[in-house]
């Protein structure tokens, strides 16, 4: 199994993967996210009715990406920046409990920008889509 902190720069309570299921260099790259009642976001988000927040979804598929592209020797030990979300659509709530499988494939990449599309599931129906770009530093 990849070992998802030799590859991103991200730590608790920030880093939202799991596992690390495949990868394929500067192509795609899926992974986990077991969505644990006592993450620190749901004390506040909310208390009567835990949910997680959908931009916390989105910054889980760009990590996955960031996966694909920094385990690539040309990017590895770079940092990864959003520069863009597009066309994010949130069709189901990610609950406590929940296991998210995120999945991103890196559409373009061109000197230190990219773009992507990531997707997310619980229980093989589709949670949230979203195009995402980057810059690399």
């Amino acid at each position: 199994m990849m070992d998802v902190k030799n590859i991103l720069p991200h730590r608790e309570p920030f880093l939202f993967i799991d596992e690390i299921l495949e990868v394929k260099p500067l192509e795609r790259a899926s992974g986990l996210k077991f969505i644990s009642p006592e993450l620190d976001f749901f004390k506040g988000h909310f208390p009567t009715k835990k949910v997680m927040p959908g931009v916390l979804i989105i910054e889980a598929m760009a990590q996955v990406g960031a996966v694909a592209l920094l385990s690539h020797p040309d990017y590895q030990g770079k940092l990864a920046f959003f520069t863009g979300i597009e066309k994010a659509k949130f069709r189901k709530m990610v609950l406590p409990g929940d296991t998210l499988i995120i999945h991103c494939e890196l559409t373009k990449i061109r000197g230190s920008f990219g773009f992507g599309k990531g997707t997310a599931y619980v229980n093989d129906e589709l949670v949230c889509e979203a195009n995402i770009s980057f810059a690399v530093n």
